[in-house]
């Protein structure tokens, strides 16, 4: 007996010749890999970081927040500052981070690791493209506020972003401290902070 399968309203549909599999998930997950699994970033997760960074920005604003190099200098000077979601073993969703010793965020920043200073710039929040529209963004950001909460000497945050994700940054318990200095592109920046002694957002999945 044939099946009749379609995997899209606008797909004409398609007949099999034998059953569909329905594979049981507990044997699925019968290997060494945890199911889901957050860590701090490595120069080895680098390609997978910038692929999903390059396939998530350049599309939109044409540049990367973070060139390769950048992402392995960065991931290899400050690992503790990123954090990766991992799901079978795949890179999902990932931040990073730098240290910063300045009140605002300037040009120098996007380029520059300062260490063992109390303020963390945030270059980068990013989702792979199959995993998006399910929370892993918010759930991802309040992790790593939680985390970077329990971290010795960090007092804050501090973020650039564009005037349509401050809403979302909003949410997570960031205050707007105005206008960015940095541009890209010609493209204009609000500088957000998050005081790590405050109280991180209870709500954790906003729907990214």
């Amino acid at each position: 007996m044939t099946q009749q399968v379609s995997g899209s309203p606008f797909l004409k549909p398609f007949f099999l010749k034998t059953p569909v599999r329905v594979v049981n998930p507990l044997r699925q997950r019968r290997h060494t890999l945890p199911a889901s699994e957050f860590r701090n970033l490595t120069p080895q997760d680098a390609i997978s970081v910038f692929e999903i960074e390059r396939e998530a920005f350049v599309s939109v604003s044409g540049e990367c927040p973070l060139t390769l190099d950048e992402v392995l200098n960065f991931v290899g000077q400050c690992p503790e500052l990123s954090l990766g979601w991992f799901e079978e073993g795949q890179l999902v969703a990932f931040i990073i981070g730098t240290g910063w010793d300045k009140e605002r965020l300037s040009q120098e920043a996007m380029t520059q690791h300062v260490p063992d200073t109390p303020t963390v710039h945030i270059h980068v929040l990013s989702v792979h493209r199959h995993c998006r529209q399910q929370g892993k963004g918010s759930i991802l950001l309040w992790r790593y506020l939680q985390y970077l909460r329990c971290m010795p000497g960090l007092c804050r945050a501090l973020l650039i972003c564009e005037d349509f994700l401050v809403p979302f940054y909003v949410k997570a318990g960031f205050k707007e401290k105005g206008s960015s200095a940095i541009s890209i592109s010609n493209m204009q920046f609000q500088e957000m902070e998050f005081t790590l002694g405050g109280q991180a957002f209870a709500r954790r999945n906003s729907g990214w």
